[in-house]
């Protein structure tokens, strides 16, 4: 396979219920990343923004044709603990904004693969020959439980600690990311989005939009979805196709516009 490239759809959107968007996206040729942030006094605004914004500077330096498969995963974790630690540096300079954090759900393609870099519970699909599957694993409570086999699918729903983190940026030092290698091939399609997406809609109705042909289409279908079911949560999404053809695209959204 020659050299590869993201070609995406992106938006980040309000909701219905929230006066304000503390998501963040980020959209380039060989490197996509969701960030959803979460603190008072705007603060999950600014921990999904510095997120993002740092690993936009940071884009020509992971995306470099200089950096090997060997070295990537090194580089990317070093990456994402600067991310961390000036979220918390940032922090430490504005009381208000004390306990702010955001997830980071990234995508970086890495010669012929793609590396799935993670924090939180902001997804990462793939939908391959029409199977879709979720390469990220969920940092929550709720995950933990359903791993341990406490509760049921059933009751997710409903669970009062549906929403709690077990991992996210924070500034802290303690973060634990998912970093994995995926092969791709040539008719992948991959979809990031914040849980404003994923807890609204079920994975079968993700699938089913997420297929239209027309890359434009799925995401609108997906966004006007989550819409008509309520929206309680800014939501962004980012629906990424493989090509060959080269993309140029260096755009971020949502908080850190």
């Amino acid at each position: 396979m020659s050299a590869i490239y993201f070609q995406s759809s992106a938006r980040s959107a309000d909701g219905l219920q929230r006066s304000g968007n503390e998501d963040s996206a980020f959209v380039s040729g060989r490197l996509i990343a969701v960030a959803d942030g979460m603190g008072g006094h705007a603060g999950g605004e600014v921990a999904s923004k510095i997120a993002i914004k740092a690993l936009q500077k940071l884009s020509p330096v992971l995306t470099s044709s200089e950096i090997d498969a060997d070295s990537i995963e090194d580089l990317l974790l070093h990456s994402l603990f600067t991310i961390d630690s000036q979220i918390g540096e940032y922090a430490e300079e504005v009381i208000e904004l004390r306990g702010m954090g955001t997830t980071l759900t990234a995508l970086l393609i890495v010669d012929t693969n793609i590396a799935l870099l993670h924090v939180g519970d902001s997804r990462c699909y793939r939908l391959r020959a029409n199977t879709l599957e979720q390469l990220s694993n969920d940092h929550t409570v709720i995950q933990e439980l359903l791993d341990q086999g406490a509760i049921s699918p059933s009751e997710i729903t409903n669970h009062p600690q549906r929403s709690v983190l077990t991992q996210a940026l924070m500034g802290q030092g303690t973060v634990t990311p998912i970093l994995q290698i995926y092969e791709v091939k040539e008719k992948d399609r991959y979809l990031l989005c914040s849980d404003g997406l994923s807890s609204v809609l079920t994975e079968k109705e993700i699938k089913s939009l997420l297929k239209k042909s027309d890359r434009s289409d799925a995401l609108k279908a997906l966004i006007d979805a989550t819409y008509i079911n309520g929206a309680p949560d800014n939501v962004t999404v980012i629906v990424a196709d493989i090509t060959s053809e080269e993309v140029t695209t260096n755009e971020v959204l949502g908080a850190a516009q």
